[in-house]
């Protein structure tokens, strides 16, 4: 148990490393887009993959009786904070300043994801609680993200007026509370199932309803491409590391 929560430390900083360098980019739209939309759209094909051939079918195997709700749960907790409370933003690089004017939503969508990365935290942790191989395909399947999602951080705040320099902050914060993630569920490791579980649908949301509808907006078949490479990646590495 020791060794998952050295593990997911080490890697939840370097997920958080990958937050920040997200945000770092915000100044440079020119090349960042095309980038940030190949991230995303591997990434949710990795995610989508890890969470329905990984994460939930371990999740139903280690608690055959609540895990069904608890999938459903951690899918409705995102849900709730990334589009009932923070009203409305992108999880890529699009964001209407419209949308950001008051200072309130910007915090709120900081809220959203921060609730998200907590969850990251919780499942990378009881990832490697179950197998060294989950706790790994689940690491891949955050880190596909993090660039995209301290990007999107920061240009929230940015558009509210807050600053660049709020914006390297709020992404920060999405590293500090996935560490958190780590360490809650490393001190309540009994339960690294029901984490699991939670952490499972909280992933399946960000995959298919944040990630892949961003990358639909990209008329480019090269992205969907990609979002089948990602899917691939996780089906490859199985069949050959397993």
């Amino acid at each position: 148990m020791l060794f998952a929560i050295e593990i997911s430390l080490i890697l939840g900083v370097a997920a958080g490393l990958a937050n920040l360098f997200g945000a770092s980019i915000v100044s440079a739209r020119a090349w960042s887009r095309p980038f940030l939309t190949y991230f995303l759209a591997l990434g949710s094909g990795f995610m989508l993959a890890t969470a329905m051939t990984e994460m939930i079918p371990e999740s139903l195997r280690l608690e055959p009786v609540s895990g069904s709700v608890l999938i459903l749960a951690g899918y409705l907790v995102v849900h709730l904070f990334e589009h009932v409370w923070p009203g409305h933003f992108h999880f890529g690089e699009e964001t209407h300043a419209e949308e950001f004017v008051h200072s309130r939503v910007a915090y709120t969508a900081l809220g959203g994801l921060l609730v998200h990365t907590f969850l990251d935290g919780v499942a990378i942790v009881s990832g490697f609680m179950i197998s060294t191989w989950l706790g790994t395909v689940i690491f891949g399947a955050t880190i596909l993200h993090n660039i995209p999602e301290g990007f999107t951080i920061s240009s929230v705040m940015v558009t509210a007026g807050k600053g660049r320099r709020m914006g390297m902050k709020a992404a920060g914060a999405l590293g500090i509370s996935r560490i958190l993630g780590v360490l809650s569920m490393g001190l309540a490791s009994r339960w690294a199932g029901l984490g699991l579980a939670l952490s499972a649908g909280a992933t399946l949301y960000v995959a298919a309803s944040d990630l892949i509808p961003e990358v639909n907006k990209k008329p480019r078949i090269s992205f969907a491409l990609t979002v089948g490479a990602g899917v691939a990646l996780v089906v490859l590495l199985k069949t050959f590391f397993i």
